[in-house]
């Protein structure tokens, strides 16, 4: 990919009325542009990092043995209106007419849609201890969205729901879904997400845990124990000072909601008539678990979490670009070639690759855009290419110097990008 064909630009100016610095970085980095409040566009870079963090998420859902499936955003309120919250939930769920009349949702979660699905898919209690999932826009008509992607109206998410004829077996898949986001969470390179104990809230069932990343932009208070390690959000656990566990004192830290498990029961099933005869013949209530984590917010998060003065520095796993090409000095043709040639080898090996082919723009003016973009590895041609045939290799968040020859520069990357995935997985 050229620089010159990317649709969008880069931005100089720090906006004044930014409340985070993800909302500051993302949009100055053309990776998302606001439309409305609380509403954005994601452009081709951010929706690269996106789909990288989508990938690491459904690899973990597929490992654990859920299905993917894909439900509609709209909604009809039937459903809602029999589990009530149709009329308990406040303006944040958008309610609206279709044009024959009938009252209809946007999809604000989908605790209803699996529950109407289980009553028609599944039969006896060889159908149970099912998890399906989906990664889909959700919209929730916020009373203010703020911090960029850290509150939104719109926004993409990973929901997972479990049908379950027993407790026990929700409670396999409840602990089996948190490790899961554990091995999600630090593969993403934030290792240090905390569960925590949650209120079930709008959700409903009887225990819910949330994962907070602890970020001093959050909204979210969480007391942790000094001692034993017992999280919980203050909603749950007050104004205590009561670790509930081991009596030790509390800290006090804030932190952004990733993700969040709730058993639920059979508020939902109940209400929509879902049950399955068991191994006696008997028909019995079907019982879920929810789970689900922001994608979108996550990206935000991540910039919190990884970035510097100069811009963005994500992990190489999550990052939109794995090598940024800059060509310096007197123009050359041969070294025009040769930055075309990585671009086409880099593209058939897996690397995603940027080459700033601008030639109105000072080299420093690039090199300010290359920090600010955060690819992985930058690679430098110029005076040193043109003198001994070496090509300068730099590491984004480390700064390390590698010097390859141009001949094998292609190699190299594809070798010290793969040493850099490794390095920062056994760090998080």
């Amino acid at each position: 990919m050229r620089f010159t064909q990317l649709f969008g630009r880069t931005l100089r100016e720090r906006r004044a009325d930014v409340e985070s610095a993800s909302h500051e970085l993302l949009e100055r980095a053309c990776y998302v542009r606001q439309h409305a409040a609380g509403i954005y566009t994601y452009l081709t870079l951010g929706l690269k990092s996106l789909r990288r963090i989508e990938a690491i998420i459904r690899d973990e859902m597929n490992a654990a043995g859920a299905q993917e499936i894909l439900m509609s955003m709209v909604h009809d309120a039937d459903v809602w209106k029999r589990t009530g919250r149709y009329d308990s939930i406040d303006a944040t769920l958008v309610r609206f007419k279709d044009r024959r009349g009938h009252d209809c949702v946007l999809g604000m979660t989908h605790e209803e849609i699996v529950a109407s699905l289980a009553a028609t898919e599944l039969r006896s209690y060889r159908d149970v201890d099912v998890v399906v999932y989906q990664i889909q826009t959700k919209f929730r008509d916020e009373a203010r969205s703020r911090g960029g992607l850290l509150r939104t109206r719109e926004f993409l998410m990973k929901d997972a729901y479990s049908l379950h004829l027993t407790t026990d077996g929700l409670a396999k898949t409840y602990g089996d879904q948190a490790s899961a986001y554990a091995r999600i969470f630090r593969r993403l390179g934030l290792g240090d997400a905390a569960m925590v104990e949650s209120s079930t809230g709008l959700m409903g069932g009887k225990q819910a845990h949330e994962f907070m990343c602890f970020l001093d932009v959050g909204e979210d208070t969480v007391a942790v124990c000094r001692s034993c390690g017992y999280a919980a959000n203050i909603d749950v656990i007050g104004d205590a000072q009561n670790c509930t566990r081991c009596g030790a004192s509390l800290e006090w830290k804030r932190g952004v909601e990733i993700g969040n498990i709730f058993q639920l029961g059979t508020r939902y099933t109940d209400a929509l008539g879902v049950a399955v005869t068991d191994a006696h013949g008997t028909r019995r209530s079907v019982i879920m678990g929810s789970y689900g984590i922001g994608v979108s917010r996550l990206l935000a998060c991540l910039v919190e979490r990884f970035h510097d003065d100069r811009g963005i520095a994500l992990t190489a796993a999550t990052t939109a670009i794995d090598a940024h090409v800059l060509v310096l000095g007197r123009r050359d043709e041969s070294l025009q070639t040769l930055a075309s040639s990585l671009e086409c080898e880099s593209r058939e090996r897996g690397i995603e690759l940027l080459w700033d082919d601008r030639t109105d723009l000072s080299a420093g003016e690039r090199l300010t855009d290359a920090d600010l973009l955060g690819a992985t590895i930058r690679v430098t041609l110029g005076r040193d290419t043109l003198a001994d045939g070496t090509v300068e290799l730099r590491e984004r968040r480390s700064g390390r110097v590698h010097t390859v020859s141009a001949d094998g520069a292609v190699d190299a990357l594809f070798r010290l990008r793969k040493d850099i995935l490794i390095g920062e997985s056994s760090v998080c």
